[in-house]
């Protein structure tokens, strides 16, 4: 499944506790990003370049950690595990499989690996590509070519990853207290979170989730049924709030749709004012696929519903 690299995606049935993120699928962390949580997960985790995270990892599935990186926590895998130059694990790192390690890694507090143990100097996939190539040529299977360099032309900014999956962007921060996304975040289904979330473009709230926490988006903030919030919301644009919700702080924003089976406990602040209408589940499932496609909802919504 092909995924937006600026999204924050949190997966379905994910819960935040003291110290660990616990969720399913793959787990995929961006280049210079942190979590101030470990995360444990039954699919595989990757960590890009100059990345910090500041718990452990566990995985039954493979563990790959791209260079620079910083583990503070152990690093436990019942699959592979695949660590990039000068990556430093604070704990102990424990693999059921495979080892392949990069030049200048350091494990602080020993590992255990029982599968084949590895230590290379990595080539870049640049150049490995550029290598698999002259030799393809060199055997004359041009086909082999052209179909190697369609594959990486259709490819190209797509990961694929498990269906349920977790993506911190580039440069994102999943903190204790404050977390931040570059562009949109989204929350699925039945999560339980911690902290307030900032986002610099849309935000959408799984149904039947908790935050305990505060939502601030420079767009739209859209909430699906049964969601609680435990904090203040504020958005720029409009706010959508789902049936049978609850909202334990102040709404701020340019105009807020508020069922009157969904409960604030505090102020709303609507420059535009406030519309007490039902957003059906049609509406609502369109207004996510438009939402994952990037596409601004907000007039269109308005129509709809007045």
């Amino acid at each position: 499944m092909p995924f937006d690299r600026k999204t924050l995606i949190i997966a379905d049935e994910t819960k935040f506790e003291e110290y660990t993120i616990l969720t399913s699928g793959d787990v995929i962390v961006g280049d210079r990003a942190t979590v101030d949580f470990g995360i444990k997960t039954d699919e595989r985790i990757f960590v890009g370049e100059h990345a910090n995270i500041k718990g452990s990892l566990e995985s039954k599935g493979d563990i790959r950690i791209d260079v620079f990186s910083d583990i503070d926590g152990d690093v436990i895998s019942k699959g592979n595990v695949y660590l990039g130059e000068r990556v430093v694990i604070g704990g102990k790192l424990s693999v059921k499989g495979d080892l392949d390690v990069g030049d200048d890694v350091e494990i602080k507090e020993g590992f255990e690996a029982k599968g084949w143990i590895n230590i290379r100097s990595p080539i870049p996939i640049v150049i490995y590509i550029f290598i698999y190539l002259l030799q393809l040529l060199k055997l004359g299977k041009s086909e082999e070519i052209e179909k190697i360099l369609k594959e990486l032309e259709e490819n190209e900014g797509v990961i694929p990853v498990t269906d349920i999956f977790t993506f911190v962007p580039n440069n994102a921060y999943i903190g204790i207290q404050n977390s931040k996304a570059p562009t949109k975040l989204i929350i699925g289904e039945k999560c339980d979170v911690i902290g307030n979330f900032e986002a610099g473009d849309n935000i959408w709230i799984g149904k039947k989730s908790i935050i305990h926490g505060s939502l601030s988006s420079r767009t739209t903030i859209s909430i699906e049924d049964e969601v609680e919030i435990h904090g203040g919301i504020s958005a720029d644009g409009n706010v959508y709030i789902g049936e049978n919700c609850k909202i334990h702080g102040n709404i701020e924003a340019d105009k807020v749709f508020l069922p009157k089976s969904s409960v604030v406990d505090g102020t709303v602040i609507a420059r535009r004012g406030v519309t007490f209408n039902r957003i059906k589940k049609g509406l609502a499932e369109e207004k996510l696929s438009r939402f994952n496609a990037g596409v601004d909802v907000v007039d269109e919504v308005e129509r709809m519903l007045e």
